[in-house]
């Protein structure tokens, strides 16, 4: 399992069949009402995709910020576009300097190198813009937290206007106009835009026309939002549902190459393909201080030199992966062997600025907890940090804020920098936050699910139907469906042992899966197993044969397996903790010595030099299967913390398995004397 829980969400199952009568599938239907749209003019208004856009004007700031860059563009002042390294600020730089070129303005793009400049507004680059003649600068995605380098604008005479989406600390930078959604004195509700709408907007308040405009840049925004992970609901599920139809026919030469590149059908472009084909690569040129490469993409008008840029940022990308792939295997060598991390703090001089956000990123997925990588240069670092569970990054950053040389950043994703003699202490006191929020019961590290289905319902034409719900990502996932109590008939290891294909049966339906990102052994499964699974299904096309496929987000025991193990979990806890236990739950937990026999076997055989990582579900159904007879989970754990006790093996708990180190060095224990055994047999014998 790779979530403890599974919340599946509950629904008026009349509202469904009122839905399915009005035309929808059944399955959409149900989704639609478990996702709050229950009334079918709701569930219309939804898949229209089509919320008016709201007035520019709304925004605190924006009449100023509007003022001043038409005063720029009436005076031919020049101005430079500021913006970010990712995809979020490189589509905005690009679609407020082409906005502003096309009225006339004397316009410089400036995004800062990642590696010598670092985030956003920076004296480097102020000096240099200033030495230009730059009389206002305008931010796209950044300047926030800039209240230092909002102070040098003013000693040099620059102007400065900022538009912004992340997190505002409590005292705004010194600026002809501050643009933000989430300024303190926004009135709510407030939009959640990326930092490419905010950018749309300021461009749109200076137009007057925002409808003209969307159409103009609904590629941009289109790109830039879903890149972010804004949340596709309101007016972001309009800009980006206008800009997967336009990139259906890429105006952009730009953009039509490098779909090509990656063997993109502009037919077939979804939010998920933005997501996870061509944002990575777009992203890649920030990462590897290229960024240059994506500007240019976008804004170029010469197909052949598009052709040569896009293969340079898919080229780019490709390094990135090599980069990533080392930096995870050094940061997980770091990682202490024996203690479960409640956060992840490592720093070290060999990584890549550019790269440590992703590895950040998969290192929270895997160990469930903050994380944070930070890059050593010299007396200080600069550190990439990723959220896990609904953990606020920023409201950390600003807890620990007299740690930090500087910090900015959201609730999910943060960066800061920080002296090296610092770090340990920032680590202790973060673990200290990790924990308290840990043990404060708002840790959302559960898997939402839409709704449990029937398997009739899993028709082509039903699964055809949920593209309905286009365009789906944050705020608006492919749906999760779940059923119960299949069978695996089949299960097979593929791509080198790194996913997971099965057959799935239920009464008369046989069904193919997949599982990426897992194998039979760490999914402790075997043939005629019984499981429950969570899943996105699809219709899979092979050879012009077309069927049902579905895609495994997770998958368990049964029910009646999960509340044997939940019984056998309690009763081991009242045992640990001294408790008494009935003479039949004794009895129930007590192993024989064919037992102990039976599990050292296994563990001695399965160790890989000596260690062993495993859910503790699957690791007693792994060793259940071994032992001659059946042996339930709680006569298995019992084995375990008996062995540990006699100093066979060192046995830790964490969150998603359980560690063994065997530690036994050819001495004979004799298990006789556990004091854990002599207390069970007691109370079996009701002593």
């Amino acid at each position: 399992m790779k979530y403890g829980t599974w919340n599946v969400a509950s629904y008026e199952r009349d509202a469904a069949d009122r839905l399915h009568l009005a035309g929808f599938s059944p399955i959409t239907a149900a989704v639609l009402c478990a996702r709050g749209y229950s009334e079918i003019e709701s569930a219309r208004e939804f898949l229209s995709a089509n919320v008016p856009l709201s007035d520019p004007l709304e925004l605190i700031g924006m009449a100023d910020a509007r003022d001043r860059v038409k005063k720029a563009l009436d005076r031919r002042e020049q101005i430079a576009v500021f913006g970010d390294y990712d995809v979020d600020g490189i589509t905005a730089t690009c679609l407020l300097t082409e906005f502003l070129r096309a009225r006339g303005g004397h316009v410089t793009s400036y995004i800062p190198a990642r590696l010598e400049e670092g985030y956003g507004l920076n004296e480097i680059a102020i000096r240099s813009l200033y030495e230009a003649g730059v009389k206002l600068i305008v931010t796209v995605d950044c300047g926030i937290t800039a209240n230092q380098e909002a102070e040098l604008c003013r000693s040099l005479g620059i102007d400065l206007v900022i538009t912004d989406h992340h997190e505002c600390k409590a005292d705004l930078p010194y600026a002809a106009a501050v643009v933000d959604p989430h300024r303190k004195d926004q009135p709510a509700p407030t939009l959640e835009l990326a930092g490419v709408g905010v950018a749309f907007k300021l461009a749109a308040a200076i137009s007057g026309d925002q409808e003209a405009l969307l159409d103009e840049c609904c590629d941009l925004l289109c790109l830039g939002t879903v890149a972010d992970v804004m949340p596709l609901l309101g007016e972001n599920r309009t800009m980006v549902a206008r800009g997967l139809k336009a990139l259906a026919n890429p105006r952009r030469v730009g953009l039509a190459a490098l779909m090509a590149e990656c063997a993109v059908s502009p037919a077939a472009v979804t939010a998920g393909t933005i997501g996870y084909t061509l944002a990575p690569r777009i992203n890649a040129a920030g990462r590897m201080g290229q960024v240059d490469i994506a500007t240019e993409l976008f804004l170029t008008n010469d197909a052949g030199r598009a052709v040569e840029l896009a293969a340079s940022l898919c080229k780019l990308n490709r390094k990135r992966q090599e980069i990533e792939s080392g930096i995870y295997q050094q940061a997980v060598s770091m990682l202490p062997a024996e203690q479960e991390p409640g956060a992840i703090v490592l720093a070290s001089e060999q990584w890549h600025q550019g790269v440590v956000g992703i590895v950040a990123s998969r290192l929270a997925e895997e160990y469930s907890c903050p994380t944070f990588l930070i890059c050593l240069d010299g007396k200080k670092g600069k550190a990439s940090s990723r959220s896990y569970g609904g953990f606020n990054l920023f409201q950390s950053l600003e807890t620990l804020s007299e740690l930090l040389e500087s910090y900015g950043g959201h609730e999910l994703a943060a960066g800061f920098t920080i002296r090296r003699d610092r770090i340990d202490l920032f680590r202790e006191k973060m673990l200290a936050l990790s924990n308290s929020f840990s043990r404060s019961g708002e840790c959302r590290a559960a898997l939402a699910c839409d709704c449990e289905i029937p398997p009739e319902l899993l028709t082509i034409a039903n699964i055809e139907a949920l593209d309905q719900l286009e365009p789906c990502g944050a705020g608006c996932p492919r749906p999760i469906l779940v059923m119960r109590d299949l069978t695996v008939t089949e299960l097979l290891d593929v791509g080198g042992g790194k996913h997971l294909r099965l057959r799935l049966s239920g009464g008369s339906h046989t069904w193919g899966a997949i599982f990426f990102s897992t194998n039979a052994r760490r999914a402790g499964l075997c043939q005629g197993d019984r499981v429950d699974i969570a899943f996105t299904p699809q219709v899979n096309e092979y050879r012009g044969m077309r069927s049902v496929q579905l895609n495994l987000v997770d998958i368990r025991p049964e029910s009646s397996v999960r509340n044997a193990q939940k019984i056998d979990e309690a009763l081991l806890q009242q045992l640990m903790l001294g408790e008494m236990l009935s003479a039949q739950e004794a009895e129930h937990l007590l192993p024989t010595r064919q037992d102990f026999v039976a599990v050292w076997r296994y563990l001695t055989a399965s160790a890989e030099d000596g260690l062993l990582s495993e859910d503790p579900g699957c690791l007693c159904r792994k060793i259940g299967r071994f032992c001659p007879q059946p042996l339930g989970m709680g006569k298995i754990r019992v084995c375990l913390e008996i062995f540990a006790e006699q100093g066979l093996l060192h046995l830790q708990q964490r969150p998603k398995a359980i560690h063994i180190r065997l530690t036994n060095d050819g001495r004979k224990v004799d298990l006789e004397k556990s004091e854990i055994l002599i207390r069970l047999r007691k109370q079996k014998e009701g002593t």
